[in-house]
Formats: C-alpha cells, structure tokens, sequence
C-alpha cells in the first residue's frame, strides 16, 4: 500500500499538524525518560478541544522519539491522526518511571493513564491535557485496542522497582508489553484486523529489542542492569533472533497497518550492527548513518513496503 501523502514530507511537512523545529536535547525516549516539557499527571477533566493538542503531540514526539516523528511524518494525514497521540502515550508513560526516585508516587501516575483509558472506553468526557485528551478521543472511536494501551502503562509499573531481568523469557515480555503492544494499538487504530496482531507484535519485539540496545549505554549510567546478559555472544544471539524474526515476517500482507509498521525504519540497521559489534551495544556505537536511514525510509514509502 502507498501512502496517499507527499513521501517529501517526511522532511517538513504542510499539514494542520505541523510541528515547529524544536530542539531534540536531553535524554531521549529509547531508555523510557523524555527529560522536561509536557504536563504529567491528573488534570481537570474538560470537553477536549480537538485543534490544539494533536500538534502538541507531534512535537512531543518529534523532541522524544525521532525515529517515530519521521516515520509519522511519511504517513497519510489520516494515519497521523491516530499515530500522534500513541506515540506521545508512549512518551508518557515511559517517562514516568524516571521523574521520581519514589515509586509509589510513579505508579500513582501510571495508575492515572491506566483510569483515564478505561474511561475513554466507557465513554467519559475527555481530560484537558495534551496528550490524554486526544488519546481518550481516539480510544472512544473504539478501534485502538484498550487492553494494548492498558500493558503499555502497566508494564512501566516494574521499571519503578528499577529490578533486573531475571531471564531471557522476562525480557521479551517487557518488550512485548512495551515496544509490541505500541505497534499492536496503532495498526489496530489504522484497521488492521485481528488475524494481524501476532505477527504485529512479533516486529514490534524486535523494534523494542533494537531501542533497548540503543538505551544500554545510559541504563547502565544510571545504575540499572539492562541486560540478563552482557556477553558479546550473548548479545548477538539476541539481536540474530530479532533479524530473524523480521525476515520471517517479510511476507506477511500488513495492508492499513503499514504506516505503523514503518515505525521500524531503523530496526534492522541497529540489529545488524550488533549482531556484528555486540560490544557497541554497550559502546554506544549502534547510531549513525541516519542520512542513509532516512533515504531507506523515504524508498519504504514510495515502494509501498516497511
């Protein structure tokens, strides 16, 4: 399926949700902080006034998640509708458990996220906040899988306790939760069906997978033991199975669902690098080539692929 959108976009695009240049400081969203901005926690429920916070969702994202901003970028305008306000969902949660050394206080916020989906989908007036109030829109249209956005908060409640992985096993669930569930909830949001949501979820591990090796190297900083297990051989065995992974779903028909799926644009660069560095995982070394990317990114779009 091609996009129905100028591809060019993905550059600067003419839409009503145009996000002014911002700078991209701080500490990013692969390892779960978007650092400053943004207003976090209870806010007064209200009417939602559509206009104003669906832009401000896309340059959350844009400062936060660059790697989703461009491929939201290179959608249809219909699809960004329903990608902005998940993507700064995803922002928001996984933030969270950063902002505080406290973590009750930390699940008192995700606590907050989790009530005001399930009020969405039951209907109650959209809170005044500039991400859960288009979020709880679009959760009301009935087509974003409630219980995928519910994992989503829950699975950040155990990056409060701030533990370590005890296993392999323990480690996909958490990207399953996180990075699989994200794309489950916006190729449903965009009318995939639910013969799709395996294979969906199968990509979005993988997509999770090659963030959590980007995040290595600041996890560690900050005291946290990211990986179960930091051999080199132990880390290319992993980032292999995620490639494979995505070879085996290269045949798969994902239809409205493509414009999620190329939130993935850079999965495969960032897995073939450590499968061949392992030690540039905690190296910090799986970044660049983004011009190359990009031009990969902007070929996807015109060829109809992911």
């Amino acid at each position: 399926m091609r996009s129905t959108g100028n591809w060019c976009a993905i550059w600067g695009p003419r839409d009503t949700v145009t996000p002014r240049a911002s700078p991209r400081g701080g500490c990013g969203a692969r390892f779960g902080a978007r650092c400053g901005g943004g207003r976090l926690g209870p806010g007064t429920r209200a009417r939602y006034q559509p206009g104003m916070s669906l832009t401000e969702c896309a340059r959350l994202v844009e400062r936060g998640d660059p790697d989703r901003f461009h491929a939201t970028m290179a959608a249809p305008v219909a699809a960004r509708a329903v990608l902005w306000p998940l993507n700064a969902f995803n922002l928001e949660v996984a933030r969270i458990p950063w902002l505080t050394q406290e973590a009750l206080i930390a699940e008192m916020r995700l606590q907050w996220w989790r009530d005001v989906i399930a009020g969405a989908a039951e209907g109650a007036p959209a809170p005044a906040h500039e991400v859960a109030g288009p979020l709880a829109q679009l959760v009301a249209g009935g087509t974003v899988p409630v219980a995928a956005l519910d994992q989503m908060a829950a699975a950040r409640i155990r990056e409060t306790r701030r533990a370590p992985f005890a296993d392999e096993d323990e480690l996909r669930v958490h990207l399953d939760e996180t990075g699989g569930a994200l794309l489950w909830a916006a190729a449903a949001g965009l009318g995939a069906g639910p013969e799709l949501e395996a294979a969906v979820r199968r990509a979005g591990r993988a997509g999770a997978l090659a963030n959590w090796f980007l995040a290595v190297p600041e996890l560690e900083a900050r005291g946290r033991q990211p990986m179960v297990d930091g051999r080199p051989e132990a880390v290319a065995r992993l980032a292999r199975g995620a490639l494979e992974e995505m070879q085996a779903l290269r045949s798969v028909r994902f239809g409205p669902a493509l414009p999620a799926m190329r939130s993935l644009w850079r999965v495969r660069s960032v897995l073939s690098r450590a499968a061949r560095d392992p030690a540039a995982v905690a190296g910090g070394r799986l970044g660049g080539g983004d011009l190359r990317a990009r031009a990969g990114l902007i070929w996807k779009v015109a060829t109809g692929g992911w």
